[in-house]
């Protein structure tokens, strides 16, 4: 039996402090295009040269629980540059004795996948360390570039929609 990747923090914050700081991805993972603060929206985190996903929200529920599902990918590490798509990355959160629970889990993400490995040691980094500290301090330490690797919103629209295209999840636009 395989296993989803998931990592688990608790915080003295509200859920609804958790669940803000979380939709919060630019302060706590890193600079995205689109937006994430409805059911439907549709949003673009790249690390270039390296990462590129197009996720869209498929739950939204305030204090409780949030999920995205990975509409396309790029992870350039890999054979399977498409690995990420149709998995789904979630965060529940619950209250707790100690404060609030978040579990983070990215199903589809099991240990036989070639990402992994590196995948879950990235994901342990930004949910244990940046997230908790963005939740708890409203300082979090998101990947960030400049210089030539910077990207426009055109850019990551563009990257979006062919990665959705790419594998068939694309938006029914009628």
């Amino acid at each position: 039996m395989t296993a989803n990747f998931t990592a688990t923090i608790t915080t003295h914050a509200t859920p609804r402090e958790a669940f803000d700081a979380i939709n919060d991805v630019a302060g706590w993972w890193g600079r995205i295009t689109g937006s994430t603060t409805a059911v439907g929206d549709e949003f673009v985190y790249v690390v270039p040269g390296l990462h590129y996903s197009g996720f869209r929200v498929t739950e939204f529920a305030p204090e409780r629980r949030i999920a995205w599902l990975v509409t396309g990918s790029y992870l350039d590490f890999i054979t399977d540059k498409q690995e990420w798509n149709g998995t789904t990355v979630r965060f529940d959160i619950d209250e707790a004795d100690e404060g609030t629970r978040i579990t983070f889990t990215h199903e589809g993400l099991e240990p036989e996948d070639e990402c992994y490995d590196v995948c879950s040691n990235a994901w342990s980094m930004f949910v244990n360390g940046s997230l908790k500290a963005f939740i708890e301090t409203g300082e979090g330490t998101p990947y960030s570039f400049d210089g030539d690797e910077v990207l426009t919103a055109a850019d990551h629209a563009e990257l979006h929609h062919q990665a959705a295209e790419a594998t068939g999840l694309a938006k029914n636009e009628s």
